[in-house]
């Protein structure tokens, strides 16, 4: 085995508190990280968590391969809360990212990743790492929050929420797109003569303008990239990691895959033929692209004998939204800006070949987790009490089964949410409501009325949690 970990006869160290007696700027003594991370992509869709109308080969051969996650769950039902809780192993509420800053509020003065907080990428990079965001940051727009301040040496992508795949007018893939009103001024669906383009009213509301003011940049200069997103983000991370192999390395690999705008390529298109919906068969195509491309770095980190030292973690930023895009959350309630189980439990997925032995597990844990995970075999971790992120590294190790934390929490407004054991108590701006996920994963049974003193009881835990969050910063 190629390995740059410290070992004891053979074996790593999976009795001591920590996986490595990692020190700072010992290179030799720690793993390389890669974070894959999907947009909206629904908890049913991969191959590994039930799908079955759109291979995902490369994702389920890493689910395979490693730990999968059948209770993972991000801290916000919405892209960049859930990437700052990602970024930091803390509750975003207690820093005040609250809400989904999209559009020119991502660009507003003050609105981003706070810079008190420090990252994983911050953190990483103090202990010797080289750095790097390929894809999209969605943490602020403006020059205080460049993801080069915030603790990346490199970055290639885009600052806000969404991006067109391809360079207008958008050769080669077929575009579904949110309109107000069709060209006759009617609702339903439009498609231009050529098929290239689909109008569609379902959603009552215009495709945001999300290339207004976001350039796809290398550092802070504006690229002129011709490549599909999906494909770009891939080489971009495959010459990263050559760059750096000699060194332990951390890639943030964001694909903005699958999010809005939908849009297909022909190829992959053609793939699904025979799907006789044409808004399923563009999100299977980019679903189909985006497995490919992140097949194409995994290959690369095999290729290059890397596999034993990378950690890989792979999850989604939040729920599907199904009625946008057709992405499922199958068997589970709600979706994308629901705390409901849907816009909420995610896919999620931590590999390293030699080191985690393959299996499923049905245990509670959270993005931060994650994080937490990777800064400990980093040598990163820091203090007691800094994050809310806990290891999962006794669940990996396979020294333990139990949850890394008693009580996981959420805060969106008026929208909040609790899960304790298999207990949910959620509110959508009314009263409290409880159901048993052991039982009825769907959320549809309420049991607040048979169970009101177990209601007070995790209706104070969330109280307690919920004092120590701050107010939004912005709304």
């Amino acid at each position: 085995m190629k390995l740059r970990h410290v070992l004891a006869g053979g074996c790593l160290l999976a009795a001591s508190a920590t996986p490595f007696a990692a020190t700072p700027g010992a290179a030799a003594s720690r793993p390389n990280i890669i974070y894959l991370v999907a947009d909206d992509l629904g908890y049913g869709e991969l191959g590994c968590y039930g799908g079955r109308d759109i291979p995902t080969p490369n994702l389920d051969a890493l689910a395979a391969g490693g730990v999968r996650f059948s209770s993972g769950y991000v801290t916000a039902p919405f892209c960049a809360a859930s990437r700052a809780a990602l970024l930091t192993a803390r509750y975003q509420t207690r820093f005040g990212f609250e809400y989904n800053p999209i559009g020119p509020r991502n660009a507003a003065p003050g609105v981003g990743l706070p810079l008190t907080e420090k990252t994983i990428a911050d953190r990483l990079r103090d202990t010797g790492y080289a750095t790097a965001l390929v894809g999209k940051w969605h943490l602020g727009g403006t020059p205080e929050f460049h993801p080069q301040r915030r603790g990346f040496d490199e970055f290639f992508g885009f600052l806000h929420e969404g991006h067109t795949y391809v360079p207008h007018p958008w050769d080669g893939v077929t575009s579904w797109l949110r309109r107000k009103a069709l060209p006759d001024g009617n609702s339903g669906r439009w498609t231009s003569p050529d098929g290239r383009i689909v109008w569609t009213t379902h959603m009552g509301h215009n495709e945001p303008d999300y290339d207004a003011d976001n350039p796809v940049l290398r550092s802070s200069q504006p690229v002129d990239e011709k490549a599909n997103l999906t494909d770009a983000f891939a080489r971009e991370a495959c010459d990263f990691i050559s760059r750096h192999r000699a060194q332990p390395f951390f890639l943030y690999l964001a694909y903005n895959a699958v999010h809005s705008p939908m849009q297909g390529t022909d190829a992959y298109l053609a793939k699904f033929a025979h799907l006789p919906d044409l808004h399923r068969r563009i999100f299977a195509a980019m679903l189909a692209h985006l497995d490919d491309s992140v097949g194409r770095v995994l290959a690369h980190v095999r290729a290059l004998g890397l596999e034993e030292n990378t950690v890989i973690v792979f999850l989604s930023d939040n729920g599907g939204p199904t009625k946008e895009l057709t992405s499922s959350n199958a068997p589970l309630r709600g979706g994308k800006g629901d705390l409901w189980e849907g816009g909420i439990r995610i896919p999620m997925v931590i590999s390293w070949k030699g080191h985690v032995g393959p299996r499923s597990l049905p245990t509670p844990v959270t993005s931060m987790d994650a994080t937490a995970t990777v800064l400990e075999l980093g040598g990163a971790a820091p203090k007691s009490g800094l994050i809310d992120g806990a290891s999962l590294w006794p669940l990996l190790a396979g020294r333990s089964t139990a949850a890394p934390h008693p009580t996981i929490f959420w805060r969106v407004g008026e929208k909040n949410a609790l899960r304790h054991g298999d207990w949910k108590l959620i509110r959508d701006r009314g009263a409290w409501q409880l159901y048993d996920l052991a039982t009825d994963l769907g959320e549809q049974i309420d049991r607040a009325a048979q169970e009101p003193a177990r209601v007070r009881e995790l209706e104070t835990l969330w109280k307690k949690w919920n004092a120590e969050q701050i107010a939004p910063r912005w709304r």
